[in-house]
């Protein structure tokens, strides 16, 4: 018999304050409806397969899509990880999640999937700035051609305020370098070659970018995050979220 997984009283009072209050009719118990929806996403089930012991796996998918469209997750997620104090040095890098065929894109006008066609076939790029514990504090999620600079660009004004931020060659560029010194930020980004003068940076420092890498890792341990098989954006960014929440906020 599946041993089934149940968020505890102390994680459930952190994350049930963001819940949509019921209407007329009480909700089915929260923590077995929610508990069976980070299951079905750590595992990578189809709703249909997840245990009995969750109740009826179309409560646990309307439930999953109806606070996905309400922007629940974001919430709480957002929530957690404002809590925390103050980084001194924050991190910024993206990674590509692989999409089913399920999700090919849409026709030209329709409402963007946030999939896109790139060498390794259709995908989604998942962009994250985390604090300097390896925590994630902001994300974003586009096609999978996107750079990494129009990803920062996005992303500028969700940066925290910070002595320094760590990232990559990618995200080597003059606007971006001159948008943190704005910011009072120091840059800690190896120039890249085509570089006509040699910019230094704090190499020592750089050594600890390999902490945005160990949180991608842990994040596509969730089998539903490491392949997309959501084919609206809203869901599967929901359960990059809950992914995310439970992981590096509600297990520590």
């Amino acid at each position: 018999m599946t041993k089934l997984f149940l968020l505890s009283a102390r994680q459930m009072a952190r994350i049930s304050p963001f819940f949509p209050l019921a209407h007329v009719v009480p909700r089915v118990d929260d923590r077995r409806v929610v508990s069976g929806i980070v299951y079905v996403i750590k595992n990578g089930l189809q709703w249909k397969d997840a245990p009995k012991g969750y109740g009826s796996h179309k409560t646990l998918y309307n439930r999953f899509i109806r606070w996905s469209r309400l922007g629940v997750f974001d919430r709480i997620f957002a929530a957690l990880a404002a809590e925390g104090p103050k980084p001194e040095e924050i991190m910024i890098d993206s990674t590509h999640q692989s999409a089913s065929h399920s999700g090919e894109p849409l026709k030209k006008g329709a409402l963007s999937r946030c999939i896109g066609r790139t060498k390794g076939g259709l995908n989604s790029k998942l962009h994250v700035v985390c604090d300097d514990g390896g925590k994630p504090l902001a994300m974003l999620l586009t096609e999978g051609q996107m750079s990494d600079h129009k990803g920062a660009r996005i992303m500028l004004e969700a940066l925290p305020a910070a002595s320094a931020l760590i990232a990559d060659k990618g995200y080597d560029s003059d606007w971006f370098r001159e948008a943190l010194k704005a910011r009072g930020t120091e840059s800690c980004i190896p120039p890249t070659r085509s570089r006509k003068t040699a910019l230094d940076y704090d190499r020592a420092l750089y050594r600890q970018r390999h902490k945005i890498e160990n949180l991608f890792a842990k994040l596509k341990d969730w089998r539903r995050i490491s392949t997309r098989y959501d084919r609206c954006a809203h869901t599967f960014f929901s359960a990059i979220c809950i992914a995310a929440a439970v992981v590096f906020y509600l297990n520590q």
